[in-house]
């Protein structure tokens, strides 16, 4: 009897200590309340044509959620397996608390969901869809926290915005200022294994490699064209980054590339027939790959807490290209600086202003900047010189629920990649909402 007692005594430590170095966490994020935007473009081609229009102008005005944070719900865990050795996961999927599927279902709905092991001294690794080196670094020293709303020249959203441009309707893109949804830097990208070192001395190292590819015997190009038909549809990518922290400052210093090869056709007057080059991983979508195209990123950046306020800087440069042709391309750079501070205990503000431009380069008339129009213009160069800047406070209620109020403005000018004269855009929003994290 007494040694039964003892085996299950044995048996109800073995099973608590096992619970206690296993645990799983839900969590998320809500965040809802008012959007108010303007938008007005000089010069808007009109019905799809080439011909100059007046002033296009338009307002949006609702309830909606995302605007200082998307909403999300996920589920994180991790499990002591000895030695300093400790496997972890983490799922997570935005919330759409507007639509009619509560889970989000859209492209960019995979926030992160990914599976690795931890080696305490040494660093991590990790398998799945996850965030980008420059994305966890941008995290790190942006002054709005990398926010949806516009006005951030670096991390370019624009929540709620809708443009009319060329008779087509593009909901929360700008997709001829410069000023997107979000095509500074891929965000996150699906099959990637990532690695992450431990800080030594102050330094500390990430980096990733992604790859799907599916290679098959290619056919070649018909009718005389040039290219192939089939074979090779191959999604790669690698990234690099490294911070150093030393007391109150912060350095930053990434770079990541991505190529996306696709089966093309390539008529004798040198035109796409099938598969031209399109920009990829962007707007968030960890699955959202490219054709035909290769694209560097860059991004560096420093922040100093001064105790009363801390002070950022950054620079971000993507340069996207035909992968046949290195002569068409897009490129975008953008450099910032900004404010944050704790004004009161309980009230907490921002501030940003950046400048940046947009080039875009085909040789071959007939062709488009990798994806974006470029009517009246094929076969030359242009550049499109943008600016914004972002205001912002916090009301904190507790640790978990804020008030915040939330200003940016954008302007655009001499774009002429669609209008054969030169267009202008100039956009401002506004936010007022409440966030609450769980």
């Amino acid at each position: 009897m007494k040694k039964s007692l003892f085996a299950l005594a044995a048996v109800g430590a073995i099973a608590g200590t096992a619970q206690a170095q296993s645990s799983v966490t839900v969590y998320g994020l809500l965040d809802l309340g008012y959007v108010g935007t303007n938008q007005r473009i000089a010069n808007n081609s009109v019905s799809g044509s080439a011909s100059s229009g007046g002033v296009t102008s338009s307002t949006t005005s609702a309830f909606i959620d995302g605007a200082e944070s998307t909403s999300r719900l996920g589920f994180k865990g991790n499990e002591d397996l000895g030695g300093g050795l400790s496997a972890f996961f983490t799922v997570e999927t935005s919330i759409t608390p507007n639509s009619g599927n509560t889970i989000g279902s859209g492209a960019d709905s995979n926030r992160q969901t990914f599976v690795g092991l931890k080696k305490s001294g040494i660093g991590q690794f990790a398998f799945g869809t996850q965030y980008t080196t420059i994305f966890n670094a941008a995290a790190q020293s942006d002054p709005g926290l990398m926010n949806n709303m516009m006005g951030n020249v670096i991390y370019d959203k624009g929540k709620g915005v809708t443009y009319t441009q060329a008779g087509a309707t593009v909901a929360g893109s700008n997709n001829y200022s410069g000023m997107q949804n979000n095509t500074s830097f891929t965000v996150r990208s699906a099959n990637m294994l990532s690695v992450a070192s431990e800080t030594f001395s102050g330094f500390q190292g990430n980096g990733f490699i992604v790859q799907n590819n599916a290679n098959t015997n290619a056919s070649a190009g018909t009718g005389g064209n040039s290219g192939y038909t089939g074979g090779s549809t191959n999604h790669t990518g690698w990234g690099l980054g490294a911070n150093y922290t030393w007391h109150k400052l912060f350095v930053t210093a990434n770079y990541q590339n991505f190529t996306d090869k696709n089966p093309y056709n390539v008529s004798s007057t040198g035109t796409y027939t099938a598969g031209a080059p399109t920009m990829g991983w962007y707007g968030g979508a960890g699955a959202a790959t490219g054709t035909n195209a290769r694209d560097n990123q860059q991004y560096y950046a420093a922040t100093y807490d001064f105790g009363i306020l801390k002070a950022y800087i950054q620079y971000v440069n993507r340069k996207t290209m035909d992968v046949n042709n290195s002569n068409m391309y897009v490129a975008r750079t953008g450099q910032q600086i900004g404010v944050r501070s704790f004004i009161t205990p309980v009230v907490e503000g921002w501030a940003s202003v950046g400048t940046g431009k947009l080039t875009g380069q085909t040789s071959t008339a007939g062709n488009s900047f990798l994806g974006v129009a470029s009517t009246g213009v094929s076969g030359s160069s242009n550049a499109v010189n943008f600016g914004g800047f972002q205001l912002g406070s916090n009301y904190w209620l507790s640790k978990r629920t804020n008030l915040y109020a939330i200003y940016g403005q954008e302007r655009t000018s001499n774009q002429i990649w669609v209008s054969p004269n030169p267009s202008s855009y100039n956009s401002n929003a506004y936010a007022l909402g409440v966030r609450h994290t769980f």
